[in-house]
């Protein structure tokens, strides 16, 4: 079974948000999933993006590969956490 992290479409028309998830490979985007690991709006200003770090950090260890939107999401989500961590 290949484990890939990617985005599940939910909200409503014209106002998507996406569930980061981990699922088979072999589901459909909006199908069943092993596991929601965080969250992605894009439609907010900022960009809201909560992430649950360490089972993100744990799937990965696995072998699960993020999907290209995924991994995009996973750098701001870096980005925007080190000049939080400068500040301190």
């Amino acid at each position: 079974m290949a484990v890939v992290l990617r985005l599940s479409r939910a909200g409503t028309h014209k106002a998507p948000f996406y569930h980061v998830v981990a699922t088979d490979s072999r589901k459909p985007r909006d199908g069943a999933y092993l596991e929601d690991v965080g969250i992605y709006d894009p439609t907010r200003r900022p960009e809201l993006i909560q992430l649950k770090g360490d089972r993100i950090e744990y799937w990965l260890k696995k072998g699960a590969r993020p999907s290209e939107t995924v991994a995009e999401v996973l750098r701001k989500a870096q980005k925007a956490a080190k000049p939080a961590e400068a500040k301190k």
